[in-house]
Parts: structure tokens; C-alpha cells; sequence
């Protein structure tokens, strides 16, 4: 499994390249450039749901620190995996493309569980109002997570476990919101007794 790994980021990092790629991919793995995205994110389901939008924006930005700490804390504290970028005999085969490589382990991507979490919990709290739409958040997490890869970093199997990690945690955050407040749809008016 962890040739397989190996395997699979020297064919994304190094074969599968181009130069547009190589120009964008830093910046999109980069929080900083999607920070207009979250607050008009956050904006915009303030402004239309009110204290249900105020609610919903309280358990995103749990979800995002619970994936993070359990990210970052105990799993990569845990399982200790070198990122690619550090390995002594490795590192003479990667393409870095970032300014330095990220201190600490790699298992999981903090930016796969992050970005897979939040993905899963838009998915599942607004389906009913963007519909076929809200499957784009999964593409978004999943550009994300790729340049992870593609910039060095990350090995395919440190996304992986991210994802997974997202995924479950954006479910379970969906899950208590629906408990508490159901489901976002545009076609309930407030009713008046």
C-alpha cells in the first residue's frame, strides 16, 4: 500500500504537470485566496436564515476546528508519517512548489479533513436549496486536496484519510443540525398564527 502511495504522488507531483498547473496549484492550496469565499459563505447564510444562518455558521466553524485539532493533534501525533518533502531519500524525486516544506507529519491533511468536512456539511444542510449544485463543494475540496499533492507535500493516502475524516465530521455536524433545527430550503416562509 505505501508503494502504491509512492507510486501515485511521483505521478501526480512529477509526470501528470504542466506550467499553468504549476503556477496555480500553490495558490489554491492556500487558504488565504479562499477566505473571500468563507466569509461570503458565512455572509450569506447570516443574512438569509437569520438565527437558523447564525446557528449554522457556529457549527461550521466547530466542525473546522474539531477536523483540524483531530487533523493536525492526534492523528498526524499519532501515526507520525513523514510528509514526502522531508524525507531524506526521497526528496531528490519531488517537484516542491511551495517556499518550504510544512514542518510536522503528514497523516492526515489537515486540508483534506477541513476542506472534506466542510464540503459534506454544505452538501447535506443546503441539498434542498442549490440541489445538483451543492456537488460542487466536493469538487472544490477535492481541487483542494489534489494540490496538496501536486505541490509535494501530501502523499495520496494523507488525503485520503483527511477526506474520510471531513466526511465523517461534516455528516455529524449536518446530523446535529438537522436534529436541532431541520433542513435549509428556500421554499419555507416563516407562518403566521
Amino acid at each position: 500500500m505505501l508503494l502504491w502511495d509512492k507510486w501515485l504522488f511521483l505521478k501526480i507531483n512529477s509526470e501528470y504537470t504542466n506550467p499553468a498547473f504549476d503556477y496555480i496549484m500553490p495558490y489554491l492550496r492556500n487558504a488565504v485566496y479562499w477566505a473571500p469565499l468563507y466569509l461570503f459563505l458565512l455572509a450569506f447564510v447570516t443574512m438569509n436564515y437569520k438565527t437558523k444562518g447564525w446557528w449554522w455558521c457556529v457549527l461550521f466553524l466547530c466542525l473546522v476546528a474539531i477536523t483540524d485539532i483531530i487533523s493536525s493533534r492526534v492523528l498526524k501525533e499519532t501515526f507520525e508519517r513523514i510528509r514526502p518533502c522531508n524525507e531524506p531519500d526521497f526528496i531528490i524525486h519531488i517537484r516542491l512548489l511551495v517556499k518550504s516544506c510544512p514542518v510536522g507529519y503528514g497523516f492526515t491533511s489537515s486540508h483534506a479533513a477541513n476542506h472534506f468536512g466542510m464540503a459534506t456539511y454544505f452538501f447535506l444542510t443546503f441539498r434542498y436549496v442549490f440541489k445538483k449544485w451543492t456537488w460542487i463543494a466536493f469538487a472544490w475540496a477535492a481541487i483542494v486536496s489534489y494540490a496538496q499533492i501536486y505541490v509535494g507535500v501530501h502523499y495520496p493516502l494523507d488525503i485520503i484519510g483527511g477526506a474520510f475524516l471531513g466526511i465523517f465530521f461534516g455528516a455529524l455536524m449536518a446530523q446535529i443540525f438537522h436534529a436541532r433545527f431541520g433542513f435549509i430550503n428556500f421554499d419555507k416562509q416563516p407562518t403566521v398564527a
